[in-house]
């Protein structure tokens, strides 16, 4: 591909809008409102991604996000420490799994999105 590229982002849809984007801004995402439907999400400059007012079940139960992370410890210590699934219903981490690339933990947002939060070997 030639084109010179910034960043790539994916829209996700809410069941809840507003306990979509509490919860995430939980996380620790800093919140950025494009309209009163849609919401930027970002951890960085250039790594987010954008939360729709917008309920498809089948979309959203097969939308899937990956998070790379640099401390993969790190990152496992502070969303433990947020106690997330108690504050929003439906929210559910996986136990850590160990791969053959790195170790991964899963977690179901509060409308059914899965996340990756992932650290790869060597990278």
């Amino acid at each position: 591909m030639q084109c010179l590229s910034k960043s790539i982002r994916a829209f996700i849809g809410a069941k809840d809008f507003s306990e979509s984007r509490r919860f995430y801004r939980a996380m620790g995402f800093d919140e950025v409102v494009i309209d009163p439907k849609m919401s930027y999400f970002k951890v960085s400059r250039i790594i987010g991604f954008y939360l729709q007012d917008y309920y498809e079940k089948s979309w959203v139960d097969n939308s899937m996000l990956l998070l790379q992370v640099e401390n993969f410890d790190d990152c496992y210590g502070e969303l433990m420490g947020k106690d997330l699934p108690t504050a929003f219903p439906g929210v559910r981490f996986s136990d850590v799994k160990r791969h053959d690339w790195g170790r991964e933990l899963d977690m179901l947002d509060p409308s059914g999105v899965l996340w990756h939060f992932a650290e790869f070997r060597g990278n």
